[in-house]
């Protein structure tokens, strides 16, 4: 699991347990047989998806980049594990420019600025709140995801 997180760089076993508990993998790593020394196997095919994706995030913490690209972090999971990521990513947003690419408008809900694509074209640009306000192409995609039923 560590080389998983660290990627061949040397990170303390208490700077790698930070990185699990900011990721929410604290419980799955002390679960694990050889805790931080388990083995990973290719493709993470022993984790869940969620699992998958909060690694992917611990991963992006250990290198603490200026700059954060994430294509749909919330991609086929249960609303828990949703819950989990969205803490997470929050977590690591804080202090670095992060382009998001979202489908899941709760990714990108406390974005300083969203831009609204269709067709390839900026159709729309703002905080959520604005975007709702003018009650547009984004509050429609807005009203689609959190409707109920």
């Amino acid at each position: 699991f560590r080389e998983n997180i660290a990627l061949d760089r040397a990170l303390s076993r208490e700077e790698l347990m930070r990185i699990a508990r900011l990721a929410h993998l604290e419980d799955l790593v002390s679960r694990l047989p050889g805790q931080l020394e388990a083995e990973v196997y290719e493709g993470g095919v022993t984790l869940s998806a969620g699992q998958r994706q909060l690694l992917a995030i611990a991963r992006a913490m250990s290198y603490d980049p200026k700059v954060l690209i994430l294509d749909e972090a919330t991609a086929n999971i249960d609303s828990e594990t949703e819950h989990l990521i969205q803490q997470a990513l929050e977590r690591l947003f804080q202090g670095r420019t992060t382009l998001v690419i979202a489908h899941r408008l709760s990714t990108i809900r406390q974005a300083d600025r969203i831009l609204v694509l269709h067709n390839g074209q900026i159709v729309e640009h703002g905080t959520q709140e604005d975007l709702l306000s003018r009650r547009d192409f984004y509050y429609r995609l807005h009203q689609l995801q959190f409707a109920s039923p």
